[in-house]
């Protein structure tokens, strides 16, 4: 006798059906453990109004400046799933990185990620110092992933834009069980390729509060001249 196929109930409000859904494709991935949490999908994003009206299990919140605390309690503060924090590595640094990232550990992070130029040394003195994973930034396949993690990083997350599939595999060649987390890309398709290559979780970047927007105002528009 054939095992029938369990349907999940799904309950929905009136005015949060518009929230930002994560590609569907996403749940084919494992999924990645953190204190007992399976995370399968990121949105990276630090728009606190898109942070609130999502579906995705985590945020990645990263962005392209110094790491400041102010913007990891704004989003502390708003977020109700969890969050990994970007805590530098780049211009940010040695013990400025130990103190960001002690700071976001304790305003709630499960995690901190820092950028592909981190030094060996800070990747160190920062895992020393939190009790949260840390997460590095890889972007090329070439970059030795066995001294990242000796120096503590616990989880590995590829943002290698076209190149990406490829550096999930090259990693996945050097270390068969090592945490993946990976930009999917815009389709269905390089998303399920990302996961076929290795990648236990996906991040996932939703589109801007203008192009959201953009779109309810033309609809309200429409209704407009519908009247």
């Amino acid at each position: 006798m054939t095992e029938k196929k369990r349907t999940i109930p799904e309950v929905n409000g009136f005015l949060r059906k518009t929230d930002v859904r994560v590609p569907d494709v996403i749940r084919q991935s494992s999924g990645i453990l953190i204190f007992g949490k399976r995370l399968r999908s990121f949105l990276f994003s630090t728009d606190v109004a898109i942070i609130k009206n999502t579906n995705a299990d985590a945020i990645i919140a990263v962005y392209p400046f110094t790491p400041q605390p102010a913007i990891t309690q704004a989003i502390m503060s708003v977020a109700d799933i969890p969050v990994l924090c970007g805590v530098g590595g780049g211009l940010t640094q040695g013990i400025r990185s130990v103190n960001v990232a002690l700071h976001a550990e304790f305003q709630g992070a499960i995690g901190v990620v820092l950028n592909a130029p981190t030094p060996i040394e800070t990747i160190r003195q920062v895992s020393e110092t939190i009790d949260v994973p840390v997460i590095i930034t890889v972007v090329c396949e070439k970059t030795n992933i066995k001294e990242k993690l000796d120096a503590g990083a616990k989880i590995i997350n590829v943002s290698g834009g076209p190149q990406t599939i490829d550096i999930v595999k090259a990693i996945r060649e050097q270390d068969p069980d090592v945490p993946i987390i990976a930009t999917g890309g815009p389709t269905d398709e390089s998303i399920l390729a990302t996961i076929q290559a290795g990648a236990n979780a996906i991040t996932y970047t939703p589109p801007t509060n203008g192009e959201l927007f953009r779109a309810k105002m033309e609809l309200y528009r429409e209704q407009e001249r519908n009247k």
